[in-house]
């Protein structure tokens, strides 16, 4: 089954912030997200055991309860194992996101991507998730960005052992799909060069935006069209700054990207653009796009991101950023 045949759409929900990313968000605030989100017929619902220490994923799972699991797609994340040991939230090591999930639960993260981990880590969340059972599974995180010099000694880890694990998961029906889900584009360019084990999709954060997707259009996304390896994009708004947030990579952002966002709306003014559809069309026009996954902890942002996707968006608002340079010229755009 391909990743494209397995969504039921191309708009999902990604989690992260109902595990209380950035601030404290309440269990009834995130409920009523999930529902939002029901309720505008979003049916893909991504998560991860890292989002607050398992809140998110307890959340989610209380949020489907009673939902026929049959019409919805689930996906999680293996190379955190949560404890019962808690630890201060505001102190724990996570490379450049530092301080990310402070506001979640105090459990212990403990890193590992090993194969006793993996099955570990997938029993936790089914129990977290309320759930019998996961449709795609991403290996998390092992990127630069948490891990520094230091992050292809922990994808060595991962593919001799999470990497082994689903694919026989897969192989034997107990998942439909797994894949990489990092920030980065690197591991992944490594994850396509392997005979074996081969992933079915990747979900890529913040890589394929209006803001950052250069460094992915060289060599990722060609390879993953040749392969027929499809891409789910994550953080499509970059953190934020591209939905009227002030984060870029889950930090303030810089003043170099301020300025980029305030160019890119004065375009989107002129041409009477929403700078959400702008942002959501612009990473889904790529060919090895299959589905996109913004999150959000209020129900009002859910009807925007459904109304940004059917935005009817005018040619000459892409020519023109094209023409300031704001996009690569490698980079495809929507047609009107």
């Amino acid at each position: 089954m391909t990743i494209t045949s397995l969504l039921p759409g191309r708009l999902g929900l990604g989690t992260a912030p109902l595990g209380s990313m950035f601030r404290d968000v309440s269990d009834e605030e995130a409920a009523a997200t999930v529902d939002a989100a029901w309720d505008h017929g979003i049916r893909y619902y991504d998560t991860a055991p890292f989002y607050g220490a398992g809140l998110a994923e307890i959340r989610l799972g209380d949020a489907l309860a009673g939902r026929p699991r049959d019409s919805y797609v689930l996906s999680t994340k293996v190379g955190r194992v949560i404890l019962d040991e808690v630890e201060n939230p505001a102190a724990r090591e996570l490379g450049e996101k530092g301080g990310l999930f402070e506001h979640g639960r105090p459990n212990k993260i403990v890193h590992d991507w090993t194969a006793d981990a993996t099955k570990r880590s997938i029993e936790d969340s089914l129990r977290r998730l309320r759930t019998d059972r996961l449709d795609i599974v991403w290996v998390h995180d092992v990127a630069q960005d948490f891990h520094g010099d230091e992050w292809l000694a922990v994808y060595e880890s991962a593919r001799t052992g999470a990497f082994r694990v689903l694919q026989q998961l897969r192989d034997e029906g107990v998942i439909k799909a797994w894949g990489l889900g990092v920030n980065r584009v690197e591991p992944i360019e490594l994850t396509l060069e392997l005979d074996e084990p081969k992933p079915d999709a990747f979900l890529l954060a913040g890589r394929y935006t209006l803001l950052d997707h250069d460094r992915a259009l060289q060599r990722l996304l060609p390879t993953a069209a040749d392969q027929d390896v499809s891409l789910v994009v994550g953080g499509p708004y970059s953190s934020g700054i591209l939905a009227g947030g002030t984060h870029f990579e889950y930090q303030d952002a810089p003043v170099h990207i301020v300025e980029k966002v305030a160019r890119i709306k004065e375009l989107a003014e002129r041409h009477g653009v929403s700078i959400k559809a702008a942002a959501l069309q612009f990473s889904l026009t790529h060919p090895a796009a299959a589905a996109v996954i913004p999150g959000a902890t209020r129900p009002s942002r859910i009807a925007e991101d459904v109304a940004a996707l059917d935005e009817k968006i005018p040619a000459a608002f892409w020519a023109d950023l094209r023409e300031a340079g704001l996009v690569s010229p490698l980079a495809p755009l929507p047609t009107a």
